[in-house]
């Protein structure tokens, strides 16, 4: 008895072609490329809100946040990058300390309390000009963040 081979075609629908150089096309394309990662310092002083930011940019509950002391390190995931931010705690025994963690930082964002009393302004106001003057951090991109915008006693941009 004689067998017949007969063979048939099957072409995806999608790009016309035989199934396995569809598969091959979709599938064996290896892992995603991997996000660039960057390094970032997130200062400012002790009640400014830098906790509260990094919990509300990682998606965590905000209760229960207590002040940073020493420092913390958070993977802020993006859809394009990994931002891997050393937040630094505020207090005034310290701030001292803060140079010894900006090596490597590729940014830096400082936080202000825009509703804080006229000397802790002043005090925030000193720290900035020296984060921005350390030879580590002034060729660095800022980002000031004005903190506590719906408090009554907040100050607008310019007052800041």
């Amino acid at each position: 008895q004689e067998r017949k081979i007969t063979s048939s075609f099957c072409f995806c629908s999608v790009c016309f072609a035989l199934p396995w150089q569809c598969f091959r096309a979709l599938c064996c394309k290896g892992p995603p490329p991997p996000r660039p990662e960057y390094d970032l310092v997130c200062i400012g002083l002790s009640g400014s809100g830098k906790t509260s930011l990094l919990c509300q940019l990682c998606s965590e509950s905000p209760e229960n946040i207590v002040s940073t002391t020493g420092f913390s390190i958070k993977a802020v995931p993006f859809q394009n990058a990994i931002l891997n931010v050393k937040e630094l705690g505020g207090a005034d025994n310290i701030r001292k300390y803060w140079s010894r963690y900006y090596q490597g930082s590729q940014g830096v964002i400082f936080v202000l309390d825009s509703a804080s009393s006229e000397d802790d302004l002043e005090t925030a106001r000193n720290e900035l000009h020296s984060a921005l003057q350390h030879p580590q951090l002034c060729t660095l991109p800022f980002l000031i963040l004005a903190n506590h915008q719906d408090k009554p006693a907040a100050r607008s941009v310019q007052e800041v």
